[in-house]
Formats: structure tokens, C-alpha cells, sequence
């Protein structure tokens, strides 16, 4: 289900997509506002404070990737970005920059109200600071005594797989980059180390997933970097 009154807004400025967005978000039982550009997007998310922001990346009076900047300023508001830019360099770029997941055009309803969805539940039920206990699957993670479980077994991670579990965990259904991974884990000295990420992600995925070929918790987004399911 969708939190109760969630107000969505969106910055995009061909009107058959905002339309078609609007009336499927509106279907959901979503509230939703709309902008056209880059100001009136900063104008609405700053005067409105919506649960959530669909962004284009190609305004016209401005690039979505340093909307996104100037959010993450003063709000961890999710931030869903719509673009026909399939490379990846602007996935990445506009992850780095603080966007929580991408969505390339064309898409559909169903997609979109699923990362909707997700989003809305993380930004909601989202593991705060002193919250103890992150369980999924088999997998228990005591962060107090900071100790692993898997089915009632304690299971040894190294401390950088450690790291690597529980910073993926605590943001789940959100697309992290390797940068992020790398800056979080490692430190800012190691962003072009990329293959420190994948070989302690393989490892941590033997210990962590029922069918470590097939993941269905620590899961890859190709090019870009991983997200964590429940």
C-alpha cells in the first residue's frame, strides 16, 4: 500500500508525459503537482515539500542533474529520475548527485508505480540511527553488537564486507554507484578502485544469498552499481 496522502511532484517539460504521469500517479491515490522546468521545479519542491519528485533530466532552462544537487541541499526527499538518456554516464551522474533510482523512456505504468512504491516504503520505514536490528531472509544484523545471522548461525563477514552489507541494508531499494560504495567503504581515496567493490561483493554474496549466481538481496545494477532488496 501507499503511505497515507503522499503528495508527488513532477518536473518535466513535455506535457503528454507529465500528463501520462500525473494520471497514473492520480490512480494510485497519489496527490501530484506538476512542473514544467528546472525553476518552477525548485519553486514547487521548495513551497510544496512532496513525499517524492519525478525528474526529467532534459529541462530546458536548466540540467535535472543539478536539480538534484540543489535538493539534496536541504531534503532526502526520494527523487525518481525519467530520462531518455540510456548511457550510463548519466545514470551515474545523476545517482552521484543524489537521485534514488532511473527510469529510462519509454517506460510503462507498472514500472513506474513499483519504484514509486519502493521508494515511498523506504523513505518511510527507512532504518534510523539507532535502530538495532535489520533482518531479511535468513539474515539477522545486530548493529548494537554488531554480529551477523543466518538462520539463527553467527556468520563471519571480514570488516569490509561488514561495511559493505550494512551500508547497502540500511538504504534499501535505492540504486547506489560504485563511487558511493567506494567513498562510503573504503574512503574518498579509493573511487577509481571499482574492482575492490566487485570482488568483496562476490564474497559477501557466497555468505550472504541462497544462490549466490542468482542474488536476490545484494542486487546488480549493471553498469552502475548494486541495490539492495528485501
Amino acid at each position: 500500500m501507499n503511505p497515507p496522502g503522499s503528495q508527488i511532484l513532477i518536473v518535466e517539460d513535455e506535457a503528454h508525459i507529465r500528463r501520462f504521469v500525473r494520471l497514473t500517479l492520480e490512480a494510485e491515490g497519489h496527490t501530484v503537482h506538476e512542473a514544467e522546468n528546472y525553476q518552477r521545479g525548485l519553486i514547487e519542491a521548495g513551497t510544496r515539500r512532496p513525499d517524492l519528485v519525478v525528474l526529467d533530466l532534459g529541462l530546458p532552462d536548466g540540467d535535472g542533474v543539478e536539480l538534484i544537487r540543489e535538493l539534496r541541499q536541504w531534503s532526502a526527499m526520494p527523487v525518481i529520475v525519467l530520462s531518455a538518456r540510456s548511457v550510463e554516464a548519466s545514470k551515474i551522474a545523476a545517482l552521484d548527485a543524489g537521485a534514488d533510482d532511473y527510469l529510462v523512456k519509454p517506460f510503462g505504468s507498472g514500472e513506474l508505480t513499483a519504484r514509486v512504491r519502493a521508494q515511498l516504503r523506504r523513505h518511510q520505514h527507512k532504518t534510523p540511527a539507532g535502530e538495532p536490528l535489520i533482518a531479511f531472509g535468513d539474515i539477522r544484523i545486530d548493529l548494537v553488537r554488531r554480529v551477523v545471522e543466518r538462520a539463527g548461525q553467527a556468520l563471519h563477514l571480514t570488516p569490509i564486507e561488514y561495511k559493505l552489507l550494512t551500508h547497502m541494508a540500511s538504504q534499501p531499494d535505492r540504486v547506489i554507484t560504485h563511487a558511493q560504495l567506494l567513498k562510503a567503504v573504503w574512503g574518498p581515496g579509493h573511487l577509481d578502485d571499482m574492482h575492490y567493490v566487485r570482488v568483496h561483493m562476490a564474497n559477501l554474496r557466497k555468505k550472504i544469498e541462497a544462490q549466490p549466481s542468482m542474488p536476490r538481496h545484494l542486487v546488480t545494477e549493471t553498469g552502475v552499481g548494486y541495490r539492495f532488496k528485501y
